[in-house]
């Protein structure tokens, strides 16, 4: 079954026409993705309860809140890897993200919407029953917690979960394919294959976190919000969502215009360092 999500998720991603850069060219915004797939009842997904909050989900919950009373059997994940040529225009710059980031960040988000619908559709196509946690009326973002902003679900968590990657000092997420992508997952009752978790520790393949080297996204940041104690997110948040909206949203035109530089011109960019 997983083979043929994967396969699914790939031929979504690589043929989708937004998925191409602007300027009419040839380009892409994202390489293959990456699946994986976890348990519905892995420990993790109740461990998260105390890590993150009591206020993130678990699978069982999301259906709950649907009103819905099937068994969750297996969260999909997948990562949505940039292309080199969207981290290496993202490299050059300093201050703000460089247009391409932006419009990955944006149209790049609209097609990871599209496929977590068109996903669910196809899982239901196989007779089974599908969620996606994103499209909840559970799902909330919470301003104030222990751990900063956060949500009731979360996709990197679920990510890391499914054997996609582990956490950077920044918070990101590091895949086999690097840290510059844009992930998503699913929530279904079919039996899927659970995907191996190739790492012991959380901060696994993040040099700083693995043995004390490199901090190059602290160095990229800039406003300071990275450093060895870790990632400052309100920080973050208020440059993200505030000074660079404000400074670019008219230039670019796009709903959202990101960030990421903390995420290019680093190791692991586009591989696990």
């Amino acid at each position: 079954m997983l083979g043929s999500i994967e396969s699914f998720v790939s031929d979504f991603v690589l043929r989708h026409p937004l998925n191409r850069l602007p300027g009419g060219g040839s380009g892409a915004m994202f390489d293959a993705p990456l699946v994986g797939c976890a348990a519905a009842d892995d420990e993790l997904f109740d461990q998260y309860k105390q890590i993150i909050g009591f206020f993130h989900l678990t699978p069982r919950e999301l259906v709950a809140a649907q009103q819905e009373s099937w068994q969750p059997r297996a969260v999909i994940s997948w990562i949505l890897p940039s292309t080199e040529a969207v981290r290496t225009a993202n490299a050059q710059e300093a201050t703000f993200p460089a247009y391409l980031w932006s419009h990955m960040r944006s149209r790049g988000e609209d097609i990871n919407m599209e496929l977590r619908r068109a996903l669910a559709d196809f899982l239901r196509e196989q007779g089974g029953q599908a969620l996606v946690p994103q499209l909840s009326p559970a799902w909330q973002k919470f301003e104030d917690t222990p751990v900063g902003i956060a949500s009731s679900w979360s996709e990197r968590h679920a990510a890391y979960a499914a054997g996609l990657g582990t956490f950077s000092i920044s918070d990101g997420l590091i895949s086999a394919r690097g840290i510059a992508h844009r992930c998503g997952s699913v929530v279904t009752s079919l039996e899927v294959e659970v995907t191996p978790r190739p790492y012991s520790f959380h901060g696994e393949y993040c040099l700083y976190m693995r043995n004390g080297t490199c901090l190059a996204c602290a160095g990229r940041c800039p406003v300071h919000a990275i450093g060895p104690a870790g990632h400052e997110k309100d920080i973050c948040n208020g440059y993200v969502y505030g000074t660079t909206q404000q400074a670019l949203e008219g230039r670019y035109d796009l709903p959202q215009i990101g960030c990421g530089l903390c995420q290019t011109g680093v190791p692991c960019s586009g591989r696990i360092p």
